[in-house]
């Protein structure tokens, strides 16, 4: 069913619409708020604005959240590696190449499709047709544990966590270097990178606040194999910080410096631990992804 949302604008608050939506309401996408808003959805002081209305003190803002409706995707028969499942959400081990969801032109064989068959779609709808129950999301060549929300319920639950940066995510990465020091903290707004748009970059202009911490787990000669941990989940996150220390991942065809010597598919990056409160027992649950064989073979060789 939709839900009608409003709030009035207190000083210190005076942002953009759709900036001030997507605080208020975390559970869904920026973009997702920005085509609601052009539909009409979200009305300040009564009348329709555009995204970047800037908002004024005792403004009142109202958003008709739509009703989700049935995705347009198919359920496809695909294996999946769960890790964890209760009645509230789902952890998968996604394998390396898989999309998460569908997109423009690719519409099959991603992470939606094969959760869509397993669940039967009982998944949460907050981010429309084409991402149900997605409440995060990894890239492409990246493996590990990523999260499923069944229903809305869990879905808030869990992207008020991401919002209050309290989910406990660990990654596994093989970097370009030897890693000087056992750990360290990048602190450094990602955003867009102003000469190539489809790639990211540390952003002191436009970007978003970005936390990365890691520690080295081993060094090589000519290599780190190093654990990172997000407080923020801002695209590409790891790869763009650990480039602007000098240490790019191995195999990143985008960010590294040169093609990788062992011949890999995309940068050596596995989201092995997710950590989180429970939406429905509100027990801290933790669920580990087992490294991937061509990621364990890799550190023999190393």
């Amino acid at each position: 069913m939709e839900r009608l949302f409003s709030y009035q604008i207190e000083a210190g608050e005076e942002e953009r619409l759709d900036k001030s939506l997507s605080d208020a309401v975390p559970d869904l996408s920026r973009s997702y708020i920005q085509k609601c808003i052009k539909e009409g959805l979200a009305l300040v002081n009564g009348q329709p604005c555009k995204a970047n209305y800037r908002l004024r003190v005792d403004d009142e803002v109202s958003f008709q959240i739509p009703e989700a409706v049935e995705p347009a995707i198919e359920a496809e028969n695909l294996p999946l590696s769960v890790l964890y499942e209760d009645e509230d959400v789902l952890v998968v081990d996604k394998p390396k190449g898989m999309v998460v969801h569908p997109a423009l032109g690719h519409y099959s064989g991603t992470l939606v499709n094969a959760v869509l068959y397993h669940c039967k779609g009982q998944l949460s709808g907050i981010n429309g047709v084409l991402r149900p129950g997605i409440v995060h999301r990894i890239d492409r060549d990246t493996t590990g544990s990523l999260m499923i929300c069944k229903n809305d319920f869990a879905h808030q639950a869990i992207a008020a966590q991401l919002k209050a940066h309290s989910l406990n995510r660990n990654y596994r990465a093989i970097v370009w270097g030897v890693v000087s020091g056992e750990e360290g903290t990048i602190d450094a707004p990602i955003g867009r990178d102003e000469r190539d748009r489809k790639r990211m970059a540390i952003n002191e202009k436009n970007g978003k606040d970005a936390v990365t911490h890691y520690r080295v787990l081993e060094r090589f000669r000519e290599y780190t194999y190093i654990e990172c941990r997000l407080e923020t989940g801002r695209t590409h996150q790891i790869r763009v910080h650990m480039t602007s220390i000098g240490h790019p991942l191995l195999g990143d065809e985008i960010y590294g410096p040169r093609k990788s010597p062992f011949h890999l598919e995309g940068q050596t990056l596995h989201a092995y631990t997710l950590g989180f409160v429970h939406p429905r027992t509100q027990a801290y649950t933790e669920v580990k992804a087992p490294l991937p064989a061509y990621f364990t073979h890799l550190l023999e060789i190393l």
